[in-house]
């Protein structure tokens, strides 16, 4: 049994950290109506920045810096690139941001080379202990920062006036542009935020008990791509959800991998997409996404 609430605990820290991430995604579609597979290099980004910056100017101001960056290179990617690719077609859009973050990724991960860079996090690799259950200081602080930023975007989008201007654009960005909403500006915002959210969730992401940040560190976005999936990319709340289903399904399918060895090596790593399989194939909008009219 503390096996067991030790992994969920885990776990739930984990989907949090994930749900920041399918969050990202889903801010993004709401504003652009375009996929976004440009996450993990601004993810792999914002780490980066942290890890290169905190020897000189200290931890807390370097999270603010890798925060800025990764902010910063979201905007950019929509301001030079996407803006300005004249095409009608939103499959197209997502297509271009494949290339953009192939691009991304090759040269950050060269800057990396075999390293593992440590972020200089002041936890360590201190533990609490609850009782039979014992879990990283870190993972902690991951729940408290994830739930705390999750929240305060949920306000900002339903009672400030960027989060109306979303989701009027959402809802129908001809409209909102007729009735003085700024398109160009909600898109930008969108983009930043969603570097700003995938840069702490680096952070996170980035220590005890994981080493630090390498090379493979831009796969753990991907891992949150099920999550905005099956959670309905159109859904701020589909998020949340399915942040916290594959956190944890991987860690409880990780942890008990010697019980199922009969499904095979690594299945922690596939679990997240099996779930994905499922619930599309039951729910094709996703948990809590929209479902389009059709005409037939």
């Amino acid at each position: 049994m503390a096996v067991f609430l030790e992994l969920l605990v885990n776990g739930i820290s984990v989907g949090a950290v994930y749900a920041l991430i399918a969050l990202g995604f889903v801010v993004i579609f709401k504003a652009t109506e375009v996929v976004n597979f440009t996450h993990a290099s601004l993810l792999l980004a914002g780490g980066y920045a942290i890890a290169r910056l905190h020897p000189l100017i200290g931890f807390w101001a370097a999270v603010a810096a890798g925060i800025g960056a990764a902010a910063l290179v979201g905007a950019l990617v929509e301001f030079l690139i996407l803006r300005r690719a004249h095409v009608g077609s939103r499959g197209v859009l997502a297509i271009v941001t494949i290339g953009v973050d192939i691009l991304l990724t090759t040269e950050l991960t060269r800057r990396i080379g075999t390293e593992v860079l440590a972020l200089g996090d002041p936890w360590g690799d201190r533990v609490l202990r609850i009782g039979p259950v014992t879990v990283a200081e870190t993972r902690v602080v991951a729940l408290a920062v994830a739930a705390a930023l999750i929240v305060a975007f949920l306000l900002a989008f339903k009672f400030t006036g960027w989060g109306v201007a979303m989701r009027a654009t959402a809802e129908d960005a001809e409209t909102a542009a007729l009735m003085g909403v700024r398109l160009g500006r909600v898109s930008l915002s969108a983009w930043a935020v969603a570097g700003a959210l995938a840069a702490v969730a680096a952070m996170f992401l980035c220590v005890f008990p994981t080493p630090g940040l390498d090379r493979g560190t831009a796969a753990a976005a991907m891992k949150a791509f099920p999550a905005a999936i099956l959670g309905g990319l159109d859904s701020t709340t589909g998020a949340l959800a399915g942040g916290l289903i594959v956190g944890v399904t991987e860690t409880l399918m990780s942890g008990y991998q010697s019980e199922l060895a009969f499904l095979g090596r690594g299945i922690g790593d596939a679990a997240p997409f099996l779930v994905m399989i499922v619930i599309l194939l039951l729910r094709p909008s996703g948990l809590f996404g929209t479902k389009e009219p059709a005409r037939v």
